[in-house]
């Protein structure tokens, strides 16, 4: 991820238009706590790395319950990427995770599917 001037600016005029702005794939890669500070974000998704862990590493909860801890504290809402299982949804409603997004709610669909689902509810 930039973070350059420009970048910041670019992110705070969409910001101005109403779009709500992730950080992707928290905890790894190329996310830094100093990108919570210069980016105007609204959501921080927990890589579901540490997702897959949970109930069997007690670091990837440990990981998990700080990301979330630290996103509540700068008011920003977590989502967990990855949950499969109702175990590790259940983990992560009781840290106090918002959201979960993977295949224990849905498999991935063709975009007509994905339209039909949506226009039932």
């Amino acid at each position: 991820m930039e973070s350059g001037a420009a970048t910041t600016a670019q992110l705070r005029a969409l910001k101005s238009l109403g779009v709500r702005l992730a950080i992707d794939d928290f905890g790894t890669g190329f996310s830094s706590l100093a990108h919570l500070r210069r980016f105007p974000v609204d959501t921080l998704k927990i890589d579901g790395t540490f997702v897959a862990g949970l109930g069997s590493a007690p670091q990837d909860a440990s990981i998990a319950a700080a990301v979330i801890s630290l996103a509540h504290a700068l008011d920003l809402t977590t989502v967990a990427e990855g949950v499969e299982t109702e175990e590790q949804l259940s983990i992560l409603r009781g840290l106090g995770c918002d959201l979960g997004q993977g295949h224990f709610f849905a498999r991935p669909a063709p975009a007509a599917e994905a339209l039909r689902l949506v226009g039932a509810q």
